[in-house]
Protein backbone atom coordinates (compact mmCIF):
# COMPACT_ATOMS: atom_id res chain seq x y z
CA UNK A 1 0.00 0.00 0.00
CA UNK A 2 1.30 3.71 -0.71
CA UNK A 3 1.92 5.87 2.31
CA UNK A 4 -1.42 7.79 1.47
CA UNK A 5 -4.17 9.50 3.72
CA UNK A 6 -5.73 5.78 4.21
CA UNK A 7 -2.54 4.14 5.44
CA UNK A 8 -1.88 6.79 7.98
CA UNK A 9 -5.84 6.62 9.38
CA UNK A 10 -4.62 3.45 10.00
CA UNK A 11 -2.25 4.15 11.66
CA UNK A 12 -3.77 6.62 13.63
CA UNK A 13 -6.46 4.33 14.73
CA UNK A 14 -3.70 1.55 15.74
CA UNK A 15 -2.13 4.10 18.30
CA UNK A 16 -5.21 4.95 19.63
CA UNK A 17 -7.32 1.76 20.07
CA UNK A 18 -4.25 0.20 21.86
CA UNK A 19 -4.92 -2.98 19.36
CA UNK A 20 -5.15 -3.87 15.54
CA UNK A 21 -8.71 -6.07 16.67
CA UNK A 22 -10.19 -2.54 18.14
CA UNK A 23 -8.86 -0.25 15.22
CA UNK A 24 -10.07 -2.74 13.16
CA UNK A 25 -13.89 -2.37 14.59
CA UNK A 26 -13.33 1.42 14.61
CA UNK A 27 -12.79 1.36 11.22
CA UNK A 28 -14.99 -1.38 9.89
CA UNK A 29 -12.15 -3.74 8.03
CA UNK A 30 -11.26 -7.48 9.05
CA UNK A 31 -8.19 -7.42 11.41
CA UNK A 32 -6.42 -9.70 8.69
CA UNK A 33 -7.17 -6.75 6.47
CA UNK A 34 -5.09 -4.18 8.73
CA UNK A 35 -2.41 -6.43 8.99
CA UNK A 36 -1.74 -6.71 5.49
CA UNK A 37 -1.83 -2.88 5.13
CA UNK A 38 0.44 -2.41 7.60
CA UNK A 39 2.86 -4.73 5.92
CA UNK A 40 2.19 -3.13 2.30
CA UNK A 41 3.13 -0.04 4.10
CA UNK A 42 6.31 -1.02 5.33
CA UNK A 43 7.53 -2.73 2.24
CA UNK A 44 6.59 0.39 0.42
CA UNK A 45 8.62 2.57 2.52
CA UNK A 46 11.49 -0.39 3.50
CA UNK A 47 11.21 0.27 7.01
CA UNK A 48 9.61 -1.58 10.36
CA UNK A 49 6.46 0.58 11.88
CA UNK A 50 5.93 -2.09 14.77
CA UNK A 51 8.51 -4.21 17.03
CA UNK A 52 6.45 -7.35 16.96
CA UNK A 53 8.76 -9.25 19.52
CA UNK A 54 6.53 -8.95 22.44
CA UNK A 55 2.94 -9.99 23.05
CA UNK A 56 1.88 -6.96 21.59
CA UNK A 57 3.25 -5.13 18.23
CA UNK A 58 4.40 -1.40 19.45
CA UNK A 59 5.40 1.05 16.89
CA UNK A 60 9.20 1.11 16.51
CA UNK A 61 10.79 4.58 16.58
CA UNK A 62 10.44 4.63 12.46
CA UNK A 63 7.01 3.67 13.27
CA UNK A 64 6.65 6.15 15.84
CA UNK A 65 7.98 9.20 13.42
CA UNK A 66 5.51 8.44 10.94
CA UNK A 67 2.55 8.52 13.25
CA UNK A 68 3.03 11.56 14.58
CA UNK A 69 4.39 13.32 11.31
CA UNK A 70 1.21 11.80 9.72
CA UNK A 71 -0.89 13.07 12.16
CA UNK A 72 -0.05 16.67 11.02
CA UNK A 73 -1.15 15.39 7.77
CA UNK A 74 -4.36 13.86 8.88
CA UNK A 75 -5.20 17.51 10.54
CA UNK A 76 -4.21 19.52 7.45
CA UNK A 77 -6.32 17.15 5.19
CA UNK A 78 -9.46 17.22 7.00
CA UNK A 79 -9.20 21.49 7.75
CA UNK A 80 -8.94 21.34 3.63
CA UNK A 81 -12.08 19.64 3.55
CA UNK A 82 -13.72 21.16 6.09
CA UNK A 83 -13.00 24.84 4.39
CA UNK A 84 -13.69 23.31 1.12
CA UNK A 85 -17.40 22.74 2.23
CA UNK A 86 -17.60 26.25 3.92
CA UNK A 87 -16.27 27.84 0.60
CA UNK A 88 -18.66 25.75 -1.34
CA UNK A 89 -21.29 27.28 1.58
CA UNK A 90 -20.50 30.84 0.95
CA UNK A 91 -17.83 30.90 3.54
CA UNK A 92 -14.90 32.98 2.07
CA UNK A 93 -11.72 31.69 3.26
CA UNK A 94 -9.98 34.76 3.90
CA UNK A 95 -11.88 37.95 5.27
CA UNK A 96 -9.64 41.62 5.46
CA UNK A 97 -10.62 44.29 8.10
CA UNK A 98 -9.21 47.75 7.91
CA UNK A 99 -9.83 49.37 10.89
CA UNK A 100 -9.17 52.96 10.98
CA UNK A 101 -6.42 53.89 13.17
CA UNK A 102 -7.86 56.06 15.84
CA UNK A 103 -10.33 53.27 17.65
CA UNK A 104 -8.90 50.89 20.08
CA UNK A 105 -8.46 47.36 19.33
CA UNK A 106 -10.41 45.96 22.25
CA UNK A 107 -13.96 46.12 21.07
CA UNK A 108 -13.40 44.13 18.37
CA UNK A 109 -12.32 41.02 20.32
CA UNK A 110 -15.66 40.21 21.86
CA UNK A 111 -16.82 40.20 17.80
CA UNK A 112 -13.94 38.07 16.69
CA UNK A 113 -14.67 35.61 19.59
CA UNK A 114 -18.44 35.61 18.90
CA UNK A 115 -17.08 34.90 15.21
CA UNK A 116 -15.17 31.92 16.12
CA UNK A 117 -17.35 30.24 18.43
CA UNK A 118 -19.52 29.52 15.09
CA UNK A 119 -16.59 27.28 14.29
CA UNK A 120 -16.04 28.34 10.66
CA UNK A 121 -12.73 28.07 8.92
CA UNK A 122 -12.43 31.61 7.37
CA UNK A 123 -9.54 33.51 8.26
CA UNK A 124 -9.58 36.78 9.50
CA UNK A 125 -6.75 39.37 9.23
CA UNK A 126 -7.25 43.09 10.87
CA UNK A 127 -4.86 46.02 9.61
CA UNK A 128 -5.02 49.87 11.04
CA UNK A 129 -4.77 52.25 8.60
CA UNK A 130 -5.05 56.00 8.91
CA UNK A 131 -7.08 58.79 7.17
CA UNK A 132 -7.73 58.09 3.22
CA UNK A 133 -5.73 54.37 4.32
CA UNK A 134 -8.64 52.94 5.10
CA UNK A 135 -10.65 54.01 1.95
CA UNK A 136 -7.48 52.74 -0.16
CA UNK A 137 -7.08 49.52 1.48
CA UNK A 138 -11.00 48.67 0.70
CA UNK A 139 -10.97 49.96 -3.10
CA UNK A 140 -8.07 48.02 -4.04
CA UNK A 141 -9.20 44.93 -2.96
CA UNK A 142 -6.29 44.67 0.13
CA UNK A 143 -9.41 44.69 2.64
CA UNK A 144 -12.80 43.29 2.26
CA UNK A 145 -14.48 45.54 5.11
CA UNK A 146 -13.49 49.35 6.54
CA UNK A 147 -14.07 51.13 8.90
CA UNK A 148 -13.15 54.42 7.50
CA UNK A 149 -13.16 58.03 8.62
CA UNK A 150 -14.31 61.19 6.02
CA UNK A 151 -16.00 60.59 3.22
CA UNK A 152 -15.83 57.64 0.84
CA UNK A 153 -14.03 58.54 -2.53
CA UNK A 154 -15.59 59.43 -5.66
CA UNK A 155 -16.14 56.63 -8.31
CA UNK A 156 -15.00 53.51 -6.21
CA UNK A 157 -17.88 51.49 -6.16
CA UNK A 158 -18.06 51.47 -2.41
CA UNK A 159 -21.08 51.33 0.17
CA UNK A 160 -21.39 53.00 3.30
CA UNK A 161 -22.89 53.19 6.71
CA UNK A 162 -22.93 55.84 8.88
CA UNK A 163 -21.29 54.62 12.58
CA UNK A 164 -20.98 58.03 14.56
CA UNK A 165 -18.13 60.30 14.91
CA UNK A 166 -15.17 60.41 17.21
CA UNK A 167 -14.53 63.73 18.84
CA UNK A 168 -10.84 65.07 19.30
CA UNK A 169 -9.43 66.91 22.19
CA UNK A 170 -6.28 69.22 21.79
CA UNK A 171 -4.16 67.60 24.77
CA UNK A 172 0.25 69.16 25.34
CA UNK A 173 2.11 67.41 27.82
CA UNK A 174 2.00 69.29 31.86
CA UNK A 175 5.42 70.88 30.97
CA UNK A 176 4.45 72.50 27.43
CA UNK A 177 4.13 75.91 27.48
CA UNK A 178 0.51 75.89 25.98
CA UNK A 179 -0.22 73.69 29.02
CA UNK A 180 -0.33 77.35 31.23
CA UNK A 181 -2.28 78.98 28.76
CA UNK A 182 -5.60 80.08 30.62
CA UNK A 183 -7.63 80.44 27.65
CA UNK A 184 -8.95 78.64 24.28
CA UNK A 185 -6.25 77.88 21.53
CA UNK A 186 -6.72 79.69 18.64
CA UNK A 187 -4.21 79.01 15.40
CA UNK A 188 -2.18 82.07 16.41
CA UNK A 189 -1.02 79.82 19.68
CA UNK A 190 -0.16 76.73 17.24
CA UNK A 191 1.74 78.36 14.74
CA UNK A 192 5.01 78.41 16.91
CA UNK A 193 5.31 74.69 18.28
CA UNK A 194 5.59 71.68 16.65
CA UNK A 195 2.33 69.45 15.65
CA UNK A 196 2.85 65.56 16.19
CA UNK A 197 0.77 64.18 13.47
CA UNK A 198 0.55 60.44 12.22
CA UNK A 199 1.30 59.44 7.83
CA UNK A 200 -1.47 58.65 5.81
CA UNK A 201 -1.54 54.89 4.96
CA UNK A 202 -3.00 55.31 1.56
CA UNK A 203 -0.87 54.31 -1.58
CA UNK A 204 -3.19 54.94 -4.28
CA UNK A 205 -5.66 57.63 -3.05
CA UNK A 206 -4.43 61.37 -2.45
CA UNK A 207 -2.98 61.93 0.64
CA UNK A 208 -5.26 63.38 3.25
CA UNK A 209 -3.98 65.55 6.19
CA UNK A 210 -5.30 66.84 9.66
CA UNK A 211 -4.37 68.15 13.08
CA UNK A 212 -2.04 70.56 11.60
CA UNK A 213 -1.36 74.35 10.43
CA UNK A 214 0.70 74.82 7.33
CA UNK A 215 2.86 77.16 8.80
CA UNK A 216 3.82 74.27 12.05
CA UNK A 217 6.54 72.83 12.27
CA UNK A 218 5.43 68.70 12.17
CA UNK A 219 6.63 65.41 13.66
CA UNK A 220 5.04 62.71 11.56
CA UNK A 221 4.80 59.22 13.19
CA UNK A 222 3.37 55.99 12.18
CA UNK A 223 0.58 55.14 14.28
CA UNK A 224 -1.66 56.12 17.50
CA UNK A 225 0.40 54.94 19.96
CA UNK A 226 3.74 56.94 18.38
CA UNK A 227 1.81 59.92 18.44
CA UNK A 228 0.72 59.87 22.12
CA UNK A 229 3.95 59.11 23.34
CA UNK A 230 5.91 61.59 21.46
CA UNK A 231 2.90 64.00 22.91
CA UNK A 232 3.52 62.67 26.38
CA UNK A 233 6.84 63.51 26.05
CA UNK A 234 6.45 67.12 25.11
CA UNK A 235 8.12 66.65 20.99
CA UNK A 236 5.09 68.73 19.89
CA UNK A 237 0.86 69.03 20.02
CA UNK A 238 -1.81 67.68 18.71
CA UNK A 239 -5.60 66.33 19.10
CA UNK A 240 -6.23 62.89 20.13
CA UNK A 241 -9.69 60.95 20.06
CA UNK A 242 -11.78 61.72 23.10
CA UNK A 243 -11.54 57.81 24.31
CA UNK A 244 -8.09 58.56 24.75
CA UNK A 245 -7.41 61.55 25.72
CA UNK A 246 -9.54 61.20 28.52
CA UNK A 247 -7.83 58.97 29.84
CA UNK A 248 -4.57 60.61 29.76
CA UNK A 249 -5.46 63.35 31.06
CA UNK A 250 -7.21 61.62 33.73
CA UNK A 251 -4.09 59.74 34.76
CA UNK A 252 -1.59 63.17 34.66
CA UNK A 253 0.13 62.22 31.69
CA UNK A 254 -0.97 65.20 29.49
CA UNK A 255 -3.49 68.27 30.08
CA UNK A 256 -6.52 69.09 28.23
CA UNK A 257 -6.69 72.21 26.51
CA UNK A 258 -10.03 74.18 24.83
CA UNK A 259 -10.40 75.36 21.28
CA UNK A 260 -11.57 77.95 19.98
CA UNK A 261 -14.72 77.01 18.05
CA UNK A 262 -14.80 73.68 19.45
CA UNK A 263 -13.58 70.21 19.18
CA UNK A 264 -13.46 69.10 15.94
CA UNK A 265 -15.02 65.40 15.06
CA UNK A 266 -14.72 63.05 11.94
CA UNK A 267 -17.32 61.00 11.06
CA UNK A 268 -16.72 57.05 10.51
CA UNK A 269 -18.56 54.66 7.86
CA UNK A 270 -18.60 51.00 7.73
CA UNK A 271 -17.63 49.79 3.93
CA UNK A 272 -17.29 47.69 1.79
CA UNK A 273 -16.89 46.78 -2.03
CA UNK A 274 -20.73 47.29 -3.93
CA UNK A 275 -21.76 43.52 -5.46
CA UNK A 276 -19.48 41.61 -2.92
CA UNK A 277 -21.05 39.11 -1.48
CA UNK A 278 -19.87 36.07 1.26
CA UNK A 279 -21.29 34.96 4.22
CA UNK A 280 -18.35 35.98 6.60
CA UNK A 281 -18.77 39.51 4.99
CA UNK A 282 -22.55 39.45 5.83
CA UNK A 283 -21.92 38.07 9.60
CA UNK A 284 -19.44 40.77 10.29
CA UNK A 285 -21.56 43.89 8.40
CA UNK A 286 -24.20 43.27 10.73
CA UNK A 287 -21.78 42.46 14.00
CA UNK A 288 -20.39 45.86 13.45
CA UNK A 289 -23.24 48.22 12.66
CA UNK A 290 -24.47 47.23 16.04
CA UNK A 291 -25.23 49.75 18.47
CA UNK A 292 -22.33 50.06 21.37
CA UNK A 293 -20.13 47.63 19.73
CA UNK A 294 -17.63 51.26 20.06
CA UNK A 295 -19.50 52.70 22.51
CA UNK A 296 -16.35 53.66 24.79
CA UNK A 297 -15.02 55.68 20.83
CA UNK A 298 -17.89 56.55 18.63
CA UNK A 299 -20.96 59.10 19.31
CA UNK A 300 -23.38 57.49 17.63
CA UNK A 301 -24.62 59.05 14.73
Amino acid sequence: MPLTLEALAILDAIDRKGSFARAAEELGRAPSSLTYAVQQIEAELDALLFDRSGHRARFTPAGRVLLDEGRGLLGAAQALADKTRQVAGGWEPQLTLAVEGILPVAPLLPVLDAFYRLGRATEIRLRHDVLAGSWDALASGCADLAIAGGEAPAGAGLRTRVLGSVEFVFCVAPQHPLARLNQPLGQADLAAHRAVVIADTARNLPLRSAGWLKQQARLTVADLPSKLAAQQAGLGVGSLPRWLAEREVAAGRLVRCEWTGGNPRETLHLAWRNGEAGRALEWFRRALAKPGVFAEAIDAG
